[in-house]
């Protein structure tokens, strides 16, 4: 069952914002008297409060402007590889007793301020905000492409060496290891394991927030990206291997020619 525990005692409405500010974070060690819960990690603020996930991403909640900047200031030496443009999304609660569960008029109603519905409201959005961020990233990706094709198509060859198809071959794996490993964008919230009479919530968001079907169409875009960049540097690699065989032959060729006129000068 849920803890007794209720953050935002008295509060009828709630201001979500979630901030991707990193690849990574180190919270190894965050102080255990500011710590609220562990998995995910939640920690008090002056005011409100913030969970904590490991690829980046820090979701305040109930936070004033002056104990966000505090926040970002002690998560900026733990974070690993910082981005230089701080990506965000925001969220409204209106916490009601009375109304059913689920997003009316672009905000979130809930059903009680407990600690449990906050923290998976919070693990949902940042699932949300990463998804866009890697959506954005494949935008670029796919104009690459059409670019790519396009001069296919005009000139039957591709200009350039393998080095730069292969660093965007990695950049994929990169991301779908971040989303698969680190993030574990489609797995099921840790949480529901202890409170499954959360599931209900759980399903609504991830309906809400269209989690499974982004993830879905970015597996797709994923794999489209890297077998077009494959299928590139295997032609490159032809291209390659048959300008090394003229090569050859021609040197072959010389050879012969060579022996013959030696022979005639005999």
């Amino acid at each position: 069952m849920e803890t007794s525990q209720i953050l935002f005692a008295g509060k009828a409405a709630l201001r979500v914002r979630a901030l991707l500010l990193g690849e990574r974070f180190d919270l190894r060690t965050w102080p255990e008297a500011e710590t609220i819960h562990r998995a995910p990690l939640a920690v008090k603020l002056d005011a409100g409060m913030a969970v904590l996930f490991r690829y980046g991403v820090a979701v305040l909640l109930g936070a004033s402007p002056d104990a966000e900047r505090a926040l970002r200031e002690r998560l900026s030496a733990r974070t690993e590889n910082a981005y230089e443009s701080v990506e965000s999304d925001e969220l409204d609660i209106r916490i009601d007793p009375a109304r059913p569960e689920g997003l009316q008029e672009g905000t979130l109603v809930v059903q009680s301020g407990s600690l449990e519905r906050l923290l998976l409201i919070a693990e949902a959005l940042s699932k949300s905000l990463l998804l866009s961020h890697y959506e954005t990233r494949l935008a670029g990706n796919f104009d690459h492409i059409d670019t790519l094709a396009r001069e296919l198509e005009r000139t039957g060859g591709i200009r350039g060496n393998t080095r730069g198809h292969l660093k965007h071959i990695g950049a994929m794996l990169l991301i779908e290891s971040r989303m698969v490993g680190r993030a574990e964008i489609g797995d099921k919230a840790e949480l529901l394991w202890d409170h499954p009479e959360l599931e209900g919530l759980n399903a609504l968001l991830e309906d809400e927030f269209e989690i499974h079907e982004r993830l879905a169409a970015l597996d797709r875009k994923l794999e489209l990206v890297a077998r077009t960049e494959r299928t590139i540097v295997d032609l490159i690699s032809t291209r390659h291997s048959l300008r090394v065989e003229w090569y050859i032959v021609s040197l072959i060729v010389l050879e012969i020619l060579l022996t013959i006129y030696q022979l005639w000068l005999r």
